[in-house]
């Protein structure tokens, strides 16, 4: 792999381990508006299939035959993450390496993900002092794009934003269907998943397959690891 002219984080996942503070956050706003909702780890894993929050909770409630005011509970789960992400989060192996030999190699970093904007601040809080935001030349989330992944289109802005080809750049994912966006947008994609993934097949164009992250599977020199 030559050096890129970017690279991508393409989820708060691939910066640090939250499903399942997550998913403890989703229980803790169900049982605080009353809702007679819990989600477990299995079935928490399948719902991650499906990108946004939001959409999720729709999906869940539909399912139940269930009306509910889908923006409420999804702010109430921002907020007791919130809560939860304050106690501090740590980056997942590599990543710290990584950004650091990015900067130094004078590779640009972009966060194209398509969370929404609380949630990208909460993970930058709480990964501050080792994962600083002013680190990323481009930090998307869901307000940038009319679709959500598996859709190409926050990896298209994120290039168009660096100016860039898709051949310059590498993206790292941690769920195959967010792999599956910077695919079908052209750029190479480093399979690194995350607790809710393991075990999961991802697009065949991958790669590579980590559990840690080393400057050398993004083109960044041989890791000193």
């Amino acid at each position: 792999m030559t050096r890129p002219k970017a690279l991508f984080f393409g989820a708060i996942g691939t910066l640090c381990e939250t499903s399942d503070m997550q998913r403890r956050a989703y229980n803790a706003a169900f049982a605080h508006l009353g809702l007679d909702w819990d989600w477990g780890r299995e079935a928490y894993r399948d719902m991650l299939k499906k990108s946004g929050g939001q959409a999720r909770i729709k999906a869940y409630a539909e399912a139940r035959g269930e009306d509910v005011d889908v923006e409420e509970i999804h702010r109430a789960k921002v907020a007791y993450f919130q809560e939860f992400a304050r106690e501090g989060l740590e980056p997942r192996p590599g990543v710290v390496e990584v950004i650091e030999r990015a900067q130094s190699s004078g590779v640009l970093l972009g966060f194209a993900t398509t969370t929404g904007s609380k949630t990208v601040d909460l993970i930058f809080e709480g990964l501050e002092g080792a994962v600083p935001r002013n680190a990323f030349g481009f930090v998307g989330d869901r307000d940038f794009v009319t679709e959500g992944k598996p859709s190409p289109e926050i990896y298209r802005l994120a290039l168009s934003h660096f100016g860039i080809s898709a051949a310059q750049a590498v993206a790292i994912e941690d769920m195959p269907e967010s792999a599956q966006s910077a695919l079908a947008a052209g750029i190479e994609c480093i399979a690194f998943p995350g607790e809710a993934a393991r075990g999961r097949s991802f697009p065949s164009g991958v790669a590579h397959h980590v559990d840690r992250l080393q400057p050398s599977f993004c083109g960044l020199g041989l890791s000193a690891a």
